[in-house]
């Protein structure tokens, strides 16, 4: 299984980008940094300076309805906000 499962696309890491070269990634929840680094270097060709990462808890929801209480919850992922060196740059839309 990949290490990187896809690129997150928000305003925020889009202005992060775009400022202080810093890039987002959805990653395996069992993935370190090293590990990390490694990926992003081979799929984007890119040289990674810093690594953080965040482990995201999964929301939980209740609904009442007509047949009862309703609960679930979502994935529990892993977020890895990746800066690269000053002059290089990854571009998503070519890479997916």
């Amino acid at each position: 299984m990949s290490i990187i499962i896809k690129p997150i696309v928000t305003e925020k890491v889009t202005k992060e980008s775009e400022v202080l070269n810093r890039f987002g990634f959805v990653v395996d929840r069992k993935a370190n940094k090293v590990q990390i680094k490694k990926a992003v270097e081979a799929a984007y060709g890119v040289n990674v300076v810093s690594v953080n990462t965040i482990n995201v808890r999964p929301d939980r929801t209740t609904k009442y309805t007509k047949s009862g209480l309703i609960s679930g919850k979502t994935n529990a992922i892993k977020k890895a906000i990746v800066q690269v060196q000053e002059g290089e740059t990854i571009d998503f839309y070519n890479n997916i």
